[in-house]
Parts: C-alpha cells; sequence; structure tokens
C-alpha cells in the first residue's frame, strides 16, 4: 500500500473505518507514519517535480496507463483525451467529465495517477454506475488532493453506505469544493444523515439535489442541518414532491432561521397554495439573505397570491421571484398589483404560462409604470393579444427600468386580421424600448439580476463560474 492510499485511509475516524471493513467483508490492517510525515512527504515530493519540470503530461499519461496494467483495466479513452487537452499541468484544469462511464473499484483506484499530479475545477461523475468501495476510494482521493472545486455525482445509486460516508468526509474537510450536485438518486436514510453532518461545518456555497425523493424524513433531516449552516447560498430542490404539509412547513422553519440562503428553488413540486402561505408566513422573517425564490410548476393558484400580497411590500432583498407554469390567471396579477408597485427589491419577475389574457397584460402595465426598479418581466406562453401588447408597449414609453420583456414572438389569432398585424409591429416596439433602456442603463450601478429567468423555467442548470458575492 503506498503512502498516498494510507494517507487517504487516515481521513475516516475509527468508527467510520470500522464501518467501512464490515461492509466492505473484509479486515484492514494498516500501518502508516504519523500524519503530518506523510503530508511533508508527498509536499514535498510534488515541489521537487515541479521545481525541477519534469512532472510532464507525457509523464502523468505513461502512469496512469501503467496503473491501469497494474489494476488490470483498460485505460479510459475519454479520460485520455481530457489528458491530451491540458496545457498546464500546475493550473487547475476546467474539466475532467467522465460522465456516463462505467467505473469499477479497479477504475476508480487506477484514476489516482492522473489525480496526484493535476487538479480540476469540475469533475463529473454523472451516471458512472460507481459502486461503494470504487465510490469511496475515489471522494478520498478526491479530498486528499483537492481534486475539484465542483463535483457531480448525480445518478449514482450504487454509491452505498461507504460512499456517501466519504462523500460526507469530503464536505466536511475539503477546503476548495463550493459546489457539489447529487441529483437523481434516492436521499435514503444513511445518505440523508451523511450529507446532514456535513453540512453543519462544510464550505459548500451551492447544492443541487433535484429529483431525489427528499419529501418527508430526509427533508427532516436536511432542514435540520441547514438551519445552523452559515455557508450555502444556492439550493436547488426541484422536482422532489415537496408537499403542502409536513415538507412546506420545514421549509418554513429553514427561512426563519437561515439567514444566509440567497437562492432556493422549489419548482415542479407540489406545494400549492397551503404551502404557499407557510413559505410567505416565513419569508416575513427575511431581514437579509434570500434573493432568488422559484416557486414555478408548484400547483399554485390565484388564491395563493393573497398570501404573497402581505409579504411583498415587506421584502427587502428578493430580487428573482418565478411564479410560472402556476394556474395565477388575471385574478392572481389583480391581487399582486399593489403589493408589487410598493416592494422596491424586485428586478425580476417570472410569470410565463400563467392563464393571462391581455386583462391581466394590462394589469402589468400599470405596474411597470409604476415601477422604478424592475428589469426583466417574463409573460411568455400566456394569451396576450394586440390589446395586452399595446398596454405593455404604453407602460415602457414611461418605464427607465426594463430591460428585458419576454412575450412569444409567434403572432397570435385574433378576430380582425389587421391586429394580427399589429402584434407583429408592438413586439417590435417593445424590444426597441428595452433597448432603449437597457443603452441607457450602460455605465449606471445597476444591481445585476440574481438568476436568469429564462433558466428558472426550465429544470436543466448550466455550469455556472463562481462569482464572488
Amino acid at each position: 500500500m503506498d503512502i498516498a492510499h494510507s494517507r487517504r485511509m487516515t481521513g475516516h475516524s475509527e468508527e467510520e473505518a470500522t464501518s467501512q471493513s464490515v461492509k466492505e467483508g473484509r479486515e484492514k490492517r494498516v500501518s502508516f507514519p504519523p500524519d503530518e510525515q506523510m503530508v511533508s512527504d508527498f509536499v514535498e515530493r510534488r515541489a521537487e517535480l515541479q521545481e525541477a519540470d519534469s512532472l510532464t503530461l507525457t509523464d502523468i499519461i505513461l502512469a496512469y496507463k501503467q496503473s491501469c496494467e497494474k489494476h488490470q483495466v483498460k485505460p479510459n479513452p475519454k479520460a485520455l483525451d481530457q489528458l491530451k487537452q491540458i496545457t498546464c499541468v500546475t493550473d487547475r484544469a476546467r474539466c475532467f467529465d467522465l460522465s456516463g462511464e462505467r467505473l469499477d473499484y479497479c477504475s476508480c483506484e487506477s484514476l489516482e495517477e492522473i489525480l496526484k499530479s493535476v487538479q480540476f475545477d469540475f469533475i463529473s461523475l454523472q451516471g458512472a454506475e460507481l459502486e461503494e468501495n470504487g465510490a469511496s476510494s475515489l471522494l478520498d482521493m478526491f479530498l486528499y488532493y483537492e481534486s475539484a472545486t465542483h463535483l457531480d455525482v448525480s445518478s449514482n445509486s450504487g454509491m452505498g453506505f461507504s460512499g456517501w460516508l466519504s462523500l460526507s468526509h469530503l464536505l466536511r474537510q475539503s477546503g476548495c469544493l463550493w459546489r457539489l450536485d447529487a441529483c437523481n438518486m434516492p436521499m435514503v436514510d444513511y445518505a440523508a444523515q451523511a450529507l446532514s453532518k456535513a453540512l453543519l461545518t462544510s464550505r459548500l456555497t451551492v447544492l443541487h439535489l433535484e429529483n431525489t425523493c427528499l419529501s418527508g424524513k430526509p427533508l427532516f433531516t436536511l432542514v435540520g442541518a441547514l438551519k445552523r449552516n452559515v455557508a450555502l447560498q444556492e439550493l436547488y430542490l426541484s422536482e422532489n414532491n415537496l408537499n403542502a404539509y409536513q415538507d412546506s412547513m420545514q421549509l418554513g422553519d429553514l427561512l426563519k432561521y437561515n439567514s444566509t440562503l440567497k437562492t432556493l428553488d422549489l419548482g415542479n413540486n407540489t406545494m400549492s397554495d397551503s404551502g404557499l402561505e407557510e413559505i410567505c408566513d416565513a419569508l416575513s422573517f427575511q431581514k437579509t439573505g434570500l434573493r432568488t425564490l422559484i416557486l414555478s410548476n408548484n400547483h399554485i393558484t390565484h388564491l395563493g397570491m393573497s398570501h404573497l400580497q402581505k409579504v411583498l411590500p415587506r421584502l427587502k432583498t428578493l430580487e428573482t421571484l418565478n411564479l410560472g407554469k402556476n394556474n395565477l390567471e388575471n385574478r392572481g396579477i389583480h391581487t399582486l398589483k399593489e403589493s408589487l408597485m410598493i416592494n422596491r427589491s424586485l428586478l425580476q419577475l417570472g410569470l410565463a404560462s400563467t392563464g393571462i389574457t391581455c386583462e391581466g397584460a394590462v394589469t402589468l402595465a400599470e405596474i411597470l409604470a409604476e415601477s422604478p426598479q424592475i428589469q426583466r418581466l417574463d409573460v411568455r406562453q400566456n394569451q396576450v393579444l394586440a390589446g395586452g401588447l399595446m398596454a405593455l408597449s404604453l407602460a415602457l414609453k414611461i418605464n427607465r427600468s426594463v430591460i428585458r420583456l419576454d412575450l412569444d414572438q409567434h403572432l397570435k389569432e385574433e378576430k380582425e386580421d389587421f391586429l394580427v398585424e399589429t402584434q407583429k409591429t408592438l413586439l417590435s416596439r417593445i424590444s426597441d424600448l428595452c433597448t432603449a433602456n437597457a443603452t441607457a442603463a450602460k455605465g449606471m450601478a445597476l444591481r445585476p439580476a440574481s438568476l436568469d429567468l429564462a433558466d428558472c423555467a426550465e429544470t436543466t442548470y448550466p455550469l455556472p463560474t463562481q462569482t464572488a458575492d
């Protein structure tokens, strides 16, 4: 057993190592020098290689191939192709993408020769069919070598107890990992407990847990830790069947006691109007914190807008609110009218596919005419005809803040043919007015929008770069 592998094993407590040995079905007896000596040996060895300029890409590829031969696996073509594109081994490479590659235990072990020499900004193991021993080994390597700042382990439901234990330890100890994606796999009890324990002290700022069956006890466990977490800024919980009862109460508690979260994505769940009431009650406790709230596709109706109506005037930090794909209708927009006029923090409002017609568009035009700060409004996939477009166009002649108004670009059927052509003219005019506002805003200290509403309306998220808050 080499020094590096021995060092990785010391990361687990005696209790964790015992549990891992039981899971693997064999006893481990390891003898190694003190941690300080091993760390010193490794750092000095790597520094010497770099100073002598002897750590070349050719050396790394050769070492990887030899490691594959030792572990009796074929070198991964995808890994080799990416290694050949690296231009500098002393800086972090952009990406190491192993998504969709089947990584058994030996394949994982063979990757150490790469990880000990190259660090990455992003490592993707999505759908890599990781089993328990392989996942545990690989995640231990990531910790020891500080391999990634962004890690994606999504769609690996076979990680098992040891894999989640190693992931928990990575999250607790890593000094560089700021984002974790762990989507599309059930959050069973031991996984929820391991993740929650890690979140008590981790430095993560972004966590994606979409489609992980979080409803119920797993969410309760997670929220218990997040109420004490002071690092996490973005939490994505879409497609988790979160309900209007216990789940909404737990999320309400989270918002009451956590003032660090800036983005909360609850899209594509079943919160409904009663769940929205819990969320709104909790929002009144947010003095500093939440900037983006995504509630799209949550079975919310116009009746739920009465809860938002009460809290919106008091919100001082919320900048993006996405209510798309909920059946709000014109009645819901009318309910929100006064509170949206009073609110002075909201920069982006998502109302795509909410059952709005020209009547609702007129109400929105009245809101825009009074708003000095809204920068973007999304009303796509609604039945807004020439009358509604005319009202929005007139509002933009007064409004100076809106730089983007999202509307369907295909012309819709009208009772009179000439109104179809009018739609085309008005869409062009609205676009020109938004462009004029955007041009005028250049050089001014407008607050940046916190999240693109086009992304909020979808269920997938592009890879962002980390930005300073």
